[in-house]
């Protein structure tokens, strides 16, 4: 059976998407909060996110309520820059009162394969009612690369030890691809000339991580990605 398309969304420019982003995930979190009083979110990381990110402080409301998860996590001290936390506090949850304990974030353990399995209990049972996820120039998403362990089938770890990451720095944890798929919608975030090559890849339907994760997903564009839609 082939993968179902995603839904292709562009938007006039990386700002109108990251505040139009931004208010989809207050809506949903809203939405999952009145009908299941929690929202379970999982955050992007990498650079393109942060306007986003830096917008919620403005637009969410029951913080209380939000859990927080990551896609991936460069396996590095806590406060390192590098860091996916790093960002996300820096630009939205030291500003907003989220109780530390639905923060998850990686602990350093005394191996990578520990630091992955502590994390996998962090999860929560039920499908998240949400993942965030970008696109990488070679298809990649979380840290998921091309030539490396996906965990597509349904008894792979639900978080994978990474050791050597296409791009620095090597070590990292991702959750896996069925784990990312467990959610109620899942949404790509997508800017810049840079990853238009990997939307036509996914667009020819090459077997990349992005188009196995995102089956049937939403991805939000901005022009410099969606070079298709742009006249020559």
């Amino acid at each position: 059976m082939a993968p179902v398309a995603p839904n292709w969304h562009i938007h006039r420019d990386a700002d109108e998407l990251a505040q139009a982003l931004a208010e989809a995930i207050a809506r949903i979190a809203a939405e999952s909060i009145a009908q299941r009083g929690a929202f379970h979110l999982v955050l992007a990381g990498g650079h393109t996110p942060s306007s986003t990110y830096a917008r919620l402080p403005q637009l969410g409301r029951r913080w209380q309520d939000w859990h927080l998860y990551y896609g991936d996590e460069r396996y590095l001290p806590a406060g390192d820059p590098q860091r996916n936390d790093s960002m996300v506090t820096a630009q939205w949850t030291a500003k907003v009162p989220i109780p530390a304990g639905q923060h998850h974030r990686l602990t350093l353990a005394g191996t990578l394969e520990e630091a992955a399995a502590i994390y996998a209990r962090a999860l929560p049972s039920q499908d998240f009612d949400l993942v965030l996820l970008g696109l990488g120039e070679d298809g990649h998403c979380a840290s998921l690369f091309p030539g490396g362990d996906w965990g597509m089938e349904a008894d792979a770890p639900a978080v994978l030890p990474v050791f050597d990451a296409a791009k620095p720095p090597p070590k990292r944890i991702s959750l896996s691809a069925w784990r990312l798929r467990r959610s109620r919608r899942i949404f790509f975030l997508v800017t810049g000339a840079g990853k238009a090559g990997a939307v036509a890849r996914w667009r020819s339907g090459e077997h990349i991580p992005a188009a196995v994760v995102g089956a049937g997903a939403e991805v939000w564009l901005d022009p410099d990605a969606a070079h298709w839609s742009r006249p020559e």
